[in-house]
């Protein structure tokens, strides 16, 4: 019953129904296209041209080549490496910059010693001792008035 309504439809718009003899020739020929259809179509890559030019770069005719196919290990090696260098580069200019910031400390640390140093030479000098004692009125230490003596002892 379904089928008779679809065949009145197709009637009224004009197409005829198809009979049992043209739907067998109508298989065969989408068989047939089908069996041409898939012998011009083929999961191999067709054979580059020999000619290289810039259409086929810029296409990207050449990335799907069996060279490239045959090589992208080789590139995957250039990759990594590639990497590895630009983080080791990095690194090492972390270091120098690291490096430099530490030799300015060590500078300033230098530099800080350097002068407490001469603070506590010139403190401790003689003459400005005795001037802190004259000062402190401490009598009991004053500057000799003879040479120191020599004394020697026999071995």
């Amino acid at each position: 019953m379904a089928d008779e309504k679809i065949q009145e439809e197709l009637i009224q718009e004009g197409e005829a129904p198809v009979k049992a003899d043209e739907k067998g020739q109508g298989e065969s020929d989408l068989k047939e296209t089908l069996k041409k259809i898939k012998e011009t179509v083929s999961e191999e890559d067709p054979k580059p041209s020999s000619q290289l030019n810039l259409r086929t770069i810029l296409g990207g005719d050449l990335l799907t080549s069996e060279m490239v196919r045959s090589q992208i290990w080789l590139f995957v090696l250039i990759v990594a490496f590639s990497t590895v260098y630009v983080a080791f580069r990095y690194q090492c200019q972390q270091d120098m910059l690291t490096i430099d910031k530490m030799e300015q400390q060590l500078k300033d640390a230098k530099f800080r010693a350097l002068s407490s140093s001469s603070r506590l030479t010139e403190k401790c000098r003689e003459s400005h001792v005795l001037e802190i004692l004259k000062q402190n009125n401490d009598s009991l230490l004053h500057q000799a008035d003879q040479p120191p003596y020599i004394i020697e002892v026999p071995e």
